[in-house]
């Protein structure tokens, strides 16, 4: 069951997380990783307003246009992709806002669903010495809480570029949304999993060949008999990368006999990783997953009541 389910964090940082799940199954396993790639609502572009024209002359008597190398689908495409922070208390989806009530989608937007960033940008002017100038996402400027501005990792994702006499300006409104509606609502990247293990020494002799060859492991530990507490190590890290070294091509530890040292499978152990885009943390993320699929067993609970009833 889910809610026997143990977890441990391995290692983590701002946006990488590697947790051991124990007690579970590879299809509670799996299920948090679909709800974590497709069920994790997050925020993300969903529309852009670009502002068409011609500026009038500035003090310099400069005319620009509002042209780019890139055409206007294509930045929108980039801006949906961007990462928007996100806040689960202060926002609800479009279609659950009461100021969305009776109206039509074109219609939608209030502050307690939508998030607006705004951007204007000017190229570089006729006696300015570079031919262009790039437009970073960290040019949005969110018309709201300064929290809301974009992730200071993401601002020099780039947009566009324009050349001189051009601009650009335009509205981008965030919404939450799920991954299985669109890829630019999924939190998550590279996630996955595989079944723990540990590494036992298996045949001493054939393993000695291997301590020969004195290959390093993490932080220049060397792959020897004294890293095998009663002839195993369980230890996540150090068991990978005591996996890498048998695999050694350049050593060619399989020429000396790589049946001294097997990986064992621990039952009910799982390593999962992912990495977030940066709006939302690691953590954010799989508690939200774990939330998700709670919600959705117990609704199929009540279901099968009504229906057995």
């Amino acid at each position: 069951m889910v809610k026997n389910m143990k977890v441990k964090i391995i290692s983590q940082d701002e946006r990488e997380i590697k947790l051991l799940l124990s007690e579970t199954t590879v299809s509670n396993v799996n299920s948090i990783r679909r709800a974590i790639m497709t069920d994790v609502p997050k925020m993300a572009i969903s529309k852009v307003r670009f502002e068409m024209g011609v500026k009038e002359p500035d003090s310099n008597g400069e005319r620009f246009e509002s042209l780019s190398a890139v055409p206007d689908e294509v930045i929108a495409h980039r801006l949906a992709l961007v990462p928007i922070p996100t806040y689960f208390d202060d926002f609800v989806f479009p279609e659950d806002d009461p100021a969305n009530q009776g109206l039509p989608e074109d219609k939608w937007g209030s502050p307690a669903s939508r998030i607006i960033y705004h951007c204007s940008v000017q190229g570089p002017g006729k006696d300015d010495e570079e031919e262009f100038r790039v437009v970073y996402a960290g040019d949005l400027n969110v018309l709201g809480d300064s929290k809301l501005q974009i992730p200071e990792h993401c601002k020099d994702i780039p947009i566009t570029v324009l050349s001189k006499g051009q601009y650009i300006e335009f509205y981008a409104y965030a919404s939450l949304g799920r991954g299985s509606e669109h890829a630019k609502w999924s939190p998550a990247a590279g996630v996955g999993y595989y079944q723990n293990t540990k590494a036992i020494l298996h045949d001493k002799k054939a393993a000695k060949e291997i301590f020969k060859l004195k290959i390093k492991l993490n932080d220049n530990q060397i792959l020897n008999e004294k890293i095998f507490t009663k002839d195993s190590v369980t230890d996540i890290d150090t068991v990978e990368a005591i996996r890498k070294a048998i695999l050694h091509k350049e050593k060619n530890v399989g020429s000396v006999g790589e049946s001294g040292i097997i990986m064992e499978d621990i039952p009910g152990e799982f390593v999962f990783h992912y990495e977030t885009d940066g709006s939302l943390s690691p953590i954010d993320v799989f508690n939200r997953a774990c939330e998700e699929l709670k919600v959705r067993f117990d609704s199929i609970g009540e279901q099968l009541k009504i229906a057995l009833s």
